[in-house]
């Protein structure tokens, strides 16, 4: 497809070469360049889109002696050359496992967490350092390098805290972590995360808190890709704030209140330069929003759907839930990740214009998928589910062993929250 791009840039120069002789040559160039560039940009997405596709099973964990519901997952960084890479997994089981991400063979598995898990981390600038947050008030960071059971660092929260989302900058800076409501209370907590492996087991206490923006559970919260002061957090009482933790308090760090109209359960950024925030609800909507037209006239909403389920048409094998986002920097194209209860995973397209199936990957999970976890590098998605699988998915791969675990049937403390939300919540702030 590329090679068909250049060729067809070629071709529109050879075609209009005769006029060049008759009129000005920059005129030309200035007239046709858009139509090169467009051409190679439609050439680009559609060779990702493609590819995306085309993936195929490269790989799968072993069976665990322990099985349960993968809940959430992150990929370490990239790697220092000769080291490997990693993959946490956050468990049902109220366990952190790690896994070497070339083999997905286990490496570590971090036992006895005081209460559920609310999902796992990597640090940007190191492959070995991860967090995970508790139900119990507390924010754990682990060195998988080293064989001990204990965190280098925990993260303590106020007493009546129950976290249930958390993120850390990608400077490494700051963890925030979100709570659930208890009596009239909900908080965003902060720490400061420097010098996490100097200081074995220490507590830190929290450098402050944000209480006055959501009035129920937060869910997620994703820091900025590359702006360590943003932050994006989304609640049960459907509204996704957007902060400049870098400003004094609280009031002034509120850039824009978008509202969802339903429970937020996943959302991310995308768009050129990050300026755009989605976020997926609990009933299967999505919400699309351009933070760059702030300061505009034009509207931010770039799409609203209320339940991608009727929208995608997903041919026999339906469209039961959506698990979140993946923002593909190659193609600079927004796709959502959902799938069917047995397993079938669909990879969906997103414009301004709606949604679309790009694709359905079959034979892999014979569960709901729960979590992925996409790879720029090397083009490659792990997804987890309540099968207890672990899989490693590729372009065109072929899978060594065609063995298929069957469906499991694992009892899960951790429930779906999803709540009937008043509409008219809070203003939205522009």
């Amino acid at each position: 497809d590329v090679i068909a791009g250049f060729l067809y840039a070629i071709l529109i120069l050879v075609v209009f070469h005769p006029v060049v002789d008759l009129i000005d040559n920059f005129n030309l160039t200035y007239k046709y360049a858009p139509l090169i560039i467009i051409s190679w940009g439609m050439t680009a997405v559609a060779e990702v889109e493609e590819r995306l596709a085309g993936l195929r099973i490269a790989g799968r964990c072993e069976p665990s002696q322990e099985p349960a519901y993968l809940l959430d997952m992150d990929c370490s960084p990239a790697a220092q050359p000769g080291s490997s890479r990693f993959v946490a997994v956050c468990c049902s089981r109220q366990s952190l496992r790690v896994y070497d991400r070339a083999t997905l063979r286990s490496l570590r598995q971090y036992r006895g967490q005081p209460g559920p898990l609310s999902g796992a981390r990597f640090a940007r600038a190191s492959d070995s350092v991860v967090f995970s947050a508790c139900s119990q008030g507390t924010v754990r960071c682990w060195d998988v390098r080293s064989a001990t059971q204990e965190p280098v660092q925990v993260f303590s929260g106020y007493p009546s805290n129950v976290f249930i989302s958390f993120d850390v900058s990608c400077s490494d800076l700051i963890v925030c972590a979100g709570t659930e409501k208890v009596e009239k209370d909900t908080f965003l907590v902060f720490w400061d995360a420097r010098g996490i492996t100097d200081c074995a087991s220490a507590n830190k206490e929290p450098l402050g808190v944000y209480s006055e923006s959501h009035n129920d559970d937060i869910t997620k919260i994703c820091f900025h890709p590359v702006e360590p002061n943003l932050l994006v957090s989304g609640s049960t009482d459907g509204l996704v704030n957007v902060f400049d933790i870098n400003k004094d308090n609280e009031d002034d760090a509120l850039i824009a209140t978008c509202n969802s109209e339903s429970s937020v359960s996943s959302l991310g950024w995308s768009g050129e330069d990050y300026k755009q925030i989605y976020c997926v609800t609990h009933d299967e909507g999505f919400c699309w929003w351009d933070m760059a037209q702030l300061d505009t006239e034009e509207p931010i909403t770039l799409l609203h759907v209320l339940d991608v389920r009727e929208s995608v048409c997903a041919e026999n094998h339906g469209l039961h839930y959506l698990v979140g986002g993946l923002y593909h920097e190659k193609a600079g194209k927004l796709f959502l990740v959902g799938g069917t209860s047995t397993g079938n995973i669909h990879l969906i397209s997103c414009g301004t214009d709606g949604l679309s199936l790009l694709g359905t990957l079959c034979g892999g999970h014979s569960a709901t998928v729960r979590s992925f976890c996409w790879s720029p590098a090397d083009e490659a998605l792990l997804t987890g589910g309540e099968d207890a699988q672990l899989l490693l998915w590729k372009p065109g791969a072929v899978e060594r062993s065609l063995t298929k675990k069957a469906s499991l049937k694992i009892s899960s403390s951790v429930q779906k929250r999803v709540r009937v939300h008043n509409t008219s919540l809070k203003g939205r702030k522009k």
